[in-house]
């Protein structure tokens, strides 16, 4: 289930843009996902969602913690957006990351579904 399916799609033709869109040589208008509008998990779905603990080490991507868990790479931002950290710059050898394993479960908790 890819992350963008059911996301409002809009041509963006503000004005505000229109330097960019001729220095990029680009059409008057440009088709566009809508922002995602993404929830904190509440203290009670971050406790009745199942998570195992990962130990950070040298190396490690999200998007390979995502293939492993979810047999999807392209989920690698529920797992950073889970922790509270954006990036694998955000996290340190020896950190102890929470990666939830219902998957379903946690995208609705985030409010993507």
């Amino acid at each position: 289930m890819p992350r963008y399916i059911g996301d409002k799609v809009f041509n963006n033709d503000l004005e505000f843009y229109e330097f960019l869109r001729e220095k990029r040589h680009a059409p008057r208008s440009i088709t566009q996902y809508a922002t995602p509008r993404l929830i904190n998990p509440s203290v009670f779905d971050r406790a009745s969602i199942a998570t195992i603990p990962h130990i950070w080490k040298y190396g490690d991507r999200y998007y390979n913690l995502a293939r492993q868990h979810y047999g999807n790479p392209t989920y690698w931002w529920v797992i950073a957006w889970w922790n509270a950290r954006p990036t694998e710059a955000n996290v340190s050898p020896g950190n102890i990351i929470m990666i939830p394993l219902d998957l379903e479960q946690v995208l609705e908790a985030l409010g993507a579904n």
